[in-house]
């Protein structure tokens, strides 16, 4: 079973070997923080919990899911296009 730490290290691996691709997924990160997140701990520009679980339930049928390294490559990729 995948975990989010798991494709978190993945992402980060391919983003060194491809620092477009870094940019890229930095780019689309910044969209899905959370609203004001510097005003709640952890601090960290994070998406919302509830946010994310509706992500994954609208892409994949399960709020638990975690979508693949290529499924995030390829949305980040498509997100960014033309900008």
């Amino acid at each position: 079973m995948p975990s989010w730490t798991r494709l978190t290290l993945a992402l980060t691996w391919r983003s060194i070997r491809d620092p477009r691709l870094g940019t890229t997924l930095m780019r689309v990160a910044w969209r899905f923080r959370r609203r004001e997140w510097y005003r709640h701990a952890p601090f960290l520009p994070l998406p919302a919990t509830n946010y994310l679980r509706w992500r994954m339930y609208t892409a994949y049928g399960n709020e638990d899911a975690v979508p693949s390294v290529d499924d995030i490559e390829r949305y980040a990729r498509w997100a960014v296009r033309d900008q």
